[in-house]
């Protein structure tokens, strides 16, 4: 069963989020929530994304939407805090909406700063955590193979659990993996996942030791699946900053997963300053539950984006839809 345009369309609500911090350079998270037959589902390519990117997410939103969820092993995720590139003063202020998670993914390689910065925020997340903590950095692929190398000689005292994506293209992944073969730091592939042709060509190459997957951008729960399948590598759940909605999508696949060795970064509700629900996915004791969030109609309202903007969005989707073949 498919949804048609006007299906998606009627009853589409768009909201505007505040973060509770600047992530990836903005300040505030749109997205548009879509009801379908299964419950709330949710549609938030980022702005700068072209429509047929933006198709796959719809393709994931539609999934979610009017397809049942696949069988849940689990009733709980176990998520890890997620540090955007703040200064070392403010680790603390940002890792305490997290609480119970013991495991941080910091972001690193941001536009305008240093590996030096870098460096300042990973040892304050390791006083932040102590010993026992664990630490994986992403770098959204800012990296050449030098620069990564060397970032990770730097980062090296802090116990890294791995380096996401640190490079852009998978002959660089597989080059920097070869490199450090001998230091046990894992290499984990995100971007040359989700916006790959071909998802599974980085594993393949050889490029990677686990996969980041995020059910919306691979077209949604069970087409990430097939992948996880396919590849034959451990998996890490993570999501695209989005609202409670959109996680329970990610819960959805993590809890359909037969093994989740690694926690997932589906905690991101903390970065939000509101949400579209008043039982949002924040973390509890280290973990967020499985199970479809119904949004609150004062909510929606509250944070309804301006008339331009959901015009813009319906246009968006309107084009996006375009690129989807009929089932």
């Amino acid at each position: 069963m498919a949804p048609t345009l006007a299906e998606l369309l009627d009853g589409a609500r768009l909201v505007a989020l505040p973060l509770a911090t600047r992530f990836r350079g903005i300040d505030t998270r749109e997205a548009m929530l879509l009801r379908g037959p299964e419950g709330w589902s949710e549609f938030s390519p980022f702005p700068a994304y072209p429509d047929a990117e933006a198709a796959t997410w719809l393709a994931g939103a539609i999934s979610y939407g009017w397809h049942p969820a696949p069988p849940a092993l689990r009733e709980s995720i176990p998520v890890n805090a997620t540090l955007p590139a703040v200064g070392p003063e403010r680790v603390d202020e940002v890792l305490a909406r997290f609480p119970g998670a013991r495991t941080v993914k910091v972001k690193v390689a941001e536009r305008g700063q240093r590996l030096a910065d870098d460096v300042a925020r990973v040892r304050a997340t390791r006083a932040f955590l102590g010993a026992e903590g664990r630490i994986r950095i992403d770098a959204n692929g800012a990296w050449n193979v030098d620069e990564a190398e060397r970032a990770a000689h730097e980062l090296a005292p802090f116990d890294l659990e791995y380096l996401e994506q640190p490079c852009a293209t998978v002959p660089e992944l597989a080059e920097l993996r070869a490199r450090l073969h001998d230091w046990d730091l894992p290499v984990a592939a995100d971007e040359s996942v989700r916006k790959a042709s071909d998802p599974l060509e980085v594993a393949r190459a050889g490029a990677a030791d686990l996969l980041v997957l995020k059910a919306q951008p691979l077209g949604g729960v069970a087409a990430a699946l097939r992948i996880a399948n396919e590849a034959g590598l451990p998996v890490v759940v993570s999501s695209a900053l989005d609202t409670s909605v959109g996680l329970a999508m990610g819960a959805a696949l993590a809890a359909a997963l037969p093994e989740l060795d690694f926690d997932c970064g589906l905690g991101t509700a903390a970065l939000l300053a509101a949400d579209v629900t008043s039982e949002p996915l924040l973390p509890r004791d280290g973990a967020i539950r499985v199970g479809r969030v119904e949004p609150d109609e004062d909510l929606l309202e509250r944070y309804a984006a301006p008339p331009e903007r959901a015009a813009w969005w319906r246009e968006r989707l309107t084009r996006s839809f375009g690129y989807l073949s009929p089932e």
